[in-house]
């Protein structure tokens, strides 16, 4: 349309009615819960008086109670069958709207029911999924009743920690008759200069009416400026029960390009327009960027080449399971980017779509990872990592059914966000007889398992499914054997392959594929596995596992959780997240740790960060800086300054004879103090600390407050070698969600008020409600002065 004229008619739409536009809102209040299965609760006169109140999100497996008999892939944490129960009512004047119930995660196999009606069953507990629910709906008086069972009882099903329950959001959608279908606008840069960029509009439209209906859409592109906004229309007929795709171009001048320093978002706002009013809006925010991959120099984000310094994350949150609230999220991801860290993979299924949000947001890559299996499922361990007898069961038994549709409804959703750099349909689903196996394995050969050759066969299929619906990305797949992969041709169907623990195969395979992209898809965190991406051009970037520790994948009981984090489950820096620091970030950093153990490797930090040994005792101080040099002080005397380029393997170290004091370590850039770090020896413990991130909250129902909390001796120094019991009292229009340490091997419920602190301190996720006042929290340890707080809830 002719941009004058669509002005015109924009300013005529304008003075229409509103009243029929779309509306989303939250549908997380007011739901009653259940453990235990029940014939008849999906019926609208079922009885749920005496249910729990709870708020979705909701986990109810990290609530425990913990136990052995419980898998050590899911942490030890209880399954079971639970219902969930939601009334609510719909207006008269809702009458001949349709309504869709959108659920971003439910773990897992849940069914869900409205008035007595099922909707469908979802055996994913990972994807996200709707239902329309208008034909059995009540407008008026009458309620209508949501019923939502969820089946987890068998326990160990998943790598690693999955939750329990509608864990993620849920939300209710009203909208016309005539609408945007859930997903269904599409937008790509086909064209990207400094002087200007092309945006390609792709709206699906559905007409719902029994009748044929013309309709106008609209796509109005908000800029940061409003005077870079730009405007098209086109009319769509559509006959009843129709639905049409329509594409639409637009040029914009001038574009401020995303990249990771800034993330600068765009929103496409998308309505259709009848001759008498406006029916449906919906609003879309994408990135304008290129990315391209290539197979001797690697990633290039906005033609400027990049290595991927990259995270691998589960989508637990310690002691809040799998019901993380967005500002939780946030915090997680901001940390990693405080690291230097500039990617992340959703490790090893689809994360929350807030995640995406937040690092398009932020400035994040995103490696959007769907499945960790294909058929037969793959082994998840209950007795300790690698011991037992494991169980085999998990979403293999439902992938030849449901394996394109999930794929397929990933990237609908998650294709307008501009971090997303790459699709990944698996996560070692080559791994040597875990179930596939192939001759190439010699003597590990086992051919009783399912032949190698199927997993091509099996991805081929989801590869199509990407490439249907977005083909501005590459199709990847985090492969853990390459002979295997190679040899049956599975690395050969995908785009981008990545490299599972895999470096030695660099060399060889780049020669022997030189057009393949080459990427570490899963890496651990020494100095070595970084090299090889560093040296190497055509390696463009690696994932540590992992980013932080996660429950799950753990040891003997009662070890629940997982390790390998650069972040313990409370979000605390480790010894190892300090080292990853140094290699990846420019922000100036110096970083020390002690142990007593003098003897042996001192190129790792396996120490920890106080001052406080036996006098006359030689201790290893380990340090790791980005800076050029570093300088190590005791009580205000130089021991000695080391140049990086003596750093072994990233690490300086120095044994130093033990006395009581100050310990720093300071780094020197360009011959200037730029940065330190100080250990002080500590006194006896005093008192707690109690160190909020906020102090002032939105009446939200959802906003947070980090709340750590300290055993602190009378200067208020941490004492790391406390592992204190704090008792948490709460007043006010607030509640503490969950309450953790850090400590693997931490038993109690992370609902408990009461909780050790570990290594000297805690955390403490405290939740707003919905009404502004006060908040009174006090902390109490036996021998130990008091805390008290207040925040304010707004």
């Amino acid at each position: 349309m002719d941009s004058r004229v669509f002005r015109i008619y924009l300013g005529m739409m304008l003075g229409l009615s509103l009243a029929g536009s779309a509306r989303a809102e939250s549908f997380e209040q007011g739901w009653r819960f259940q453990l235990g299965d029940s014939a008849t609760a999906m019926m609208p006169g079922f009885s749920d008086g005496d249910w729990r109140v709870v708020q979705i999100p909701h986990d109810w497996s990290v609530e425990g109670p913990f136990g052995p008999q419980y898998g050590s892939g899911n942490g030890y944490a209880p399954g079971g069958i639970g219902w969930y129960r939601k009334a609510f009512d719909l207006k008269a004047e809702q009458q001949g709207r349709r309504v869709v119930v959108m659920f971003d995660g439910v773990y897992h196999n849940s069914e869900v029911w409205v008035n007595g009606h099922l909707l469908g069953q979802r055996p994913s507990g990972y994807h996200s999924f709707y239902y329309d629910m208008t034909p059995y709906l009540h407008f008026g008086s009458q309620p209508n009743v949501l019923a939502v069972r969820v089946d987890h009882s068998r326990f160990a099903d998943s790598r690693w920690y999955t939750g329990s329950g509608i864990y993620r959001h849920v939300q209710l959608i009203v909208t016309d008759k005539l609408h945007i279908e859930p997903w269904g606008v599409f937008v790509t840069t086909p064209e990207v200069t400094d002087g200007r960029a092309v945006v390609r509009i792709e709206t699906t439209v559905k007409n719902d009416h029994e009748t044929p209906r013309i309709v106008m859409l609209m796509s109005e592109i908000l800029a940061p400026q409003a005077r870079d906004n730009a405007m098209v229309g086109s009319p769509v007929s559509l006959e009843a029960g129709q639905s049409k795709t329509v594409v639409q171009t637009v040029s914009l001048p001038n574009p401020k390009r995303w990249s990771l320093e800034s993330p600068t978002l765009y929103t496409v706002k998308s309505e259709i327009h009848t001759n008498t009013e406006l029916v449906h809006r919906e609003d879309v925010t994408f990135g304008i960027r290129t990315i391209r991959f290539d197979a001797d120099q690697g990633f290039f984000l906005n033609e400027k080449p990049l290595k991927l310094k990259g995270v691998c994350l589960h989508h637990d949150a310690g002691s809040l399971g799998a019901a993380v609230p967005d500002k939780v999220l946030e915090r997680r991801l901001r940390l990693m980017k405080s690291l230097g860290a500039n990617a992340i993979r959703t490790s090893h299924n689809p994360s929350a779509p807030e995640l995406l949000d937040i690092c398009d947001r932020i400035g994040l890559l995103v490696k959007d990872e769907a499945f960790d299996e294909f058929t037969p499922p793959k082994n998840k361990w209950v007795a300790g990592w690698n011991k037992g007898q494991p169980s085999r069961f998990g979403y293999g038994e439902v992938f030849a059914e449901w394996s394109v549709r999930d794929m397929e409804d990933l990237v609908l959703r998650d294709r307008n966000h501009p971090c997303v750099i790459m699709w990944s349909i698996g996560n070692e689903i080559d791994y040597a007889n875990d179930p596939f196996s192939h001759p190439v394995l010699g003597d590990k050969y086992r051919p009783t398992h399912p032949r190698a050759e199927l997993l091509k066969v099996y991805a081929e299929p989801l590869v199509a499914a990407v490439k249907k619906l977005d083909t501005t990305r590459p199709v990847t797949a985090a492969l853990a054997n390459l002979p295997m992969s190679n040899a049956v041709g599975l690395a050969q169907c995908l785009d981008v392959v990545g490299y599972n623990y895999q470096e030695k195969h660099y060399e060889a395979d780049h020669k022997a594929f030189p057009k393949r992209v080459i990427f570490g898809s899963e890496n651990g965190d020494s100095y070595g596995a970084w090299q090889a991406v560093v040296n190497h051009d055509y390696i463009a970037g690696q994932f540590l596992w992992t980013g932080i520790d996660y429950l799950g994948e753990a040891g003997v009981w009662p070890n629940r959780a997982a390790g390998a984090g650069l972040l313990d489950l409370c979000g605390f820096k480790k010894p190892v997240g300090w080292y990853r620091q140094s290699l990846w970030s420019d922000t100036p950093m110096v970083y020390a740790c002690v142990t007593d153990r003098i003897r042996g490797r001192q190129n790792s930090l396996r120490g920890r960060a106080h001052w406080n040994w036996q006098a006359g005792q030689t201790v290893s101080v380990q340090a790791v800086t980005n800076c050029d040099a570093m300088a190590l002080e005791l009580n205000g005397r130089l021991l000695e300054r080391k140049s990086r380029d003596q750093a072994e393997q990233g690490v300086l170290s120095w044994q130093v004879p033990y006395e009581a004091g100050v310990l720093r370590a300071v780094g020197y850039q360009a011959g200037e103090a730029a940065c330190e770090f100080v250990l002080k020896t500590t006194g006896a413990a005093h008192h707690i600390a109690l160190i909020p991130d906020v102090t002032q909250l939105q009446a939200s129902g959802s906003d947070i407050c980090h709340l750590e909390f300290r055993v602190v001796d009378e200067a208020g120094q941490r004492v790391a070698t406390e592992t204190s019991e704090v008792r948490f009292e709460i007043l006010g229009p607030a509640h503490i969600i969950g309450i953790g340490n850090g400590d693997l091997s931490d038993i109690k419920s992370n609902q408990d008020l009461v909780h050790n602190v570990f290594q000297g301190r805690g955390l403490a996720i405290v939740q707003s409600g919905f009404l502004p006042g006060k908040v009174q929290i006090r902390a109490e340890c036996e021998g130990l002065e008091p805390a008290n707080l207040e925040l304010t809830v707004r």
